[in-house]
């Protein structure tokens, strides 16, 4: 579940910095009642820049089969068992 926490609560660093490694996710801060920033561990952020990273790439890679673009996954296989002459492919 995600945690909000008011911008008062970054004044205890230690207890926002455990939070963020023992959580796992990012922690929501708002100022006023409203969304202000969003805060994570550096572990947190580079598992999300990781995903975000293969859903970029699994989008373009819909964008090519959608235009056409790309080899069939079979044709792949059998080019390659004739350029090695390998039938377990």
């Amino acid at each position: 579940m995600p945690q909000i926490r008011p911008i008062t609560d970054l004044r205890n660093t230690i207890e926002i910095s455990e939070l963020c490694h023992c959580s796992g996710e990012p922690i929501f801060i708002t100022k006023n009642g409203y969304g202000d920033m969003v805060i994570m561990s550096n572990e947190t952020y580079e598992k999300e820049l990781a995903a975000a990273e293969i859903f970029r790439k699994l989008l373009i890679a819909q964008r090519q089969i959608d235009a056409g673009e790309g080899v069939n996954g079979e044709q792949v296989l059998e080019q390659l068992r004739s350029k090695f002459k390998y039938d377990e492919l």
